[in-house]
């Protein structure tokens, strides 16, 4: 399914706009009168979603070699409501989503360096890879929960 870094990005760049719509919705709920619960549910959903697309946005920065700004846009258009579809739109028409996931050592100086080898090495490993990557987002949201929700309680 995720053969191709585009395509990952893609699906968690509509996720997490998905995740927007849930998170405001429990938001509108709340002031509404239902249960406050709704938005700790909501804006959980939303934060693990959140993390989940900026560890993909890292990912296929680093295998596409994007400048440090554009990893940093794409990143930070997750903070924005809904940026994160326009986002993967421009990448996507400026070219920054277009090959495959960097699997072998190429001609390219680059590709020698302790880092794109270790990439390389966990990419020819997804599960290892998806594995890694899970235990971070969950000890990332971890520590978050544990700081308290954003602006305080």
């Amino acid at each position: 399914m995720f053969t191709q870094p585009a395509r990952l990005y893609r699906v968690l760049a509509i996720a997490e706009a998905i995740t927007w719509t849930i998170l405001i919705g429990a938001l509108i709920a709340r002031a509404l009168g239902v249960n406050p619960l709704v938005v700790t549910i909501g804006g959980g959903i939303h934060g693990f979603v959140f993390l989940s697309y900026g560890a993909t946005a890292i990912l296929v920065a680093l295998n596409n070699r994007w400048k440090p700004g554009v990893a940093i846009a794409a990143v930070a258009s997750a903070i924005v409501p809904y940026a994160t579809i326009p986002m993967e739109i421009w990448l996507h028409r400026t070219g920054r989503l277009a090959g495959s996931w960097r699997l072998t050592e190429t001609d390219d100086p680059r590709d020698r360096t302790w880092f794109d080898r270790l990439m390389r090495w966990f990419l020819r490993r997804p599960w290892v890879l998806g594995a890694l990557i899970a235990v971070a987002i969950v000890a990332l949201y971890t520590i978050l929960l544990i700081l308290g929700p954003p602006g305080g309680k």
